[in-house]
């Protein structure tokens, strides 16, 4: 197996299990540790993963994405732990888009049950879950259905959303970054969250540590765009003072 073999034979793996470690993948591979932190670090060049303490994960790219499924297998202490955080900042809303994603989907769980909302979600997962809230109108936004994520995009989703101003919106991203902003793979998907962003008086992204520094395909927004910051603790806090200074308030929980 010659090194560029190597490389997407490793690049396979982190995409198949989410993370892999150096030490692990030097056995199984038969090359020193050495070997695999240069292959790493080489896929990490290329933006294809993003290196850890003894291992690394993979970046979501054009041809690479996660499904809704595998997201709800992955750091979930940390993303409930978001997802309270970031309902608490619902203020006096009385409109609120929840993005797609498991994260976001969370957040609407966190919501008060008792609340007035009228929530416009693109997400089939989330608007069944808010559906059984009697004080919750549900706007489900029209369009084709991403089966990787069921949630609806195209311009039917766009078009509906240029009609509404809302008070809140709670987004996500495959990546953010202070260099490329927030990211996505699909051009489909971007363009919601980009119309999303246009017509909301408040924006929150919420999304783990594991998301920052990392860029997708399809940029949708600039960080500066967003008021809010909700993440977890695996985030540095010198980090997080260096997204602040860009213009939202960084809250790491």
């Amino acid at each position: 197996m010659n090194s560029m073999e190597r490389r997407q034979r490793i690049l396979a793996l982190a995409r198949d299990q989410g993370a892999v470690d150096v030490q692990k993948l030097a056995a199984d591979l038969a090359v020193s540790p050495e070997t695999v932190r240069r292959d790493l670090h080489r896929l990490e060049q290329q933006g294809l993963v993003r290196r850890t303490h003894g291992g690394a994960y993979p970046v979501e790219t054009a041809r690479f994405e996660t499904t809704l499924d595998t997201r709800t297998t992955r750091l979930v202490t940390e993303k409930r732990r978001i997802a309270t955080a970031a309902a608490q900042l619902l203020g006096d809303a009385e409109s609120v888009f929840i993005d797609e994603g498991y994260t976001p989907r969370l957040i609407a769980e966190a919501l008060p049950a008792e609340r007035a909302l009228t929530v416009v979600t693109a997400s089939l997962d989330t608007a069944a879950i808010l559906a059984a809230s009697p004080a919750t109108t549900v706007l489900l936004l029209g369009g084709r259905v991403r089966g990787r994520t069921r949630a609806t995009v195209d311009h039917w989703a766009v078009d509906m959303l240029a009609g509404f101003v809302i008070d809140l919106a709670f987004v996500g991203a495959n990546g953010i970054s202070r260099e490329h902003g927030l990211t996505t793979p699909d051009p489909a998907v971007a363009a919601v969250k980009a119309q999303v962003i246009s017509v909301s008086r408040r924006v929150v992204f919420a999304g783990v540590h594991t998301k920052f520094g990392a860029s997708s395909f399809c940029r949708f927004a600039d960080v500066a765009d967003v008021d809010a910051v909700v993440t977890d603790v695996g985030l540095p806090a010198s980090e997080a003072h260096r997204y602040s200074l860009l213009g939202p308030v960084v809250q790491r929980v």
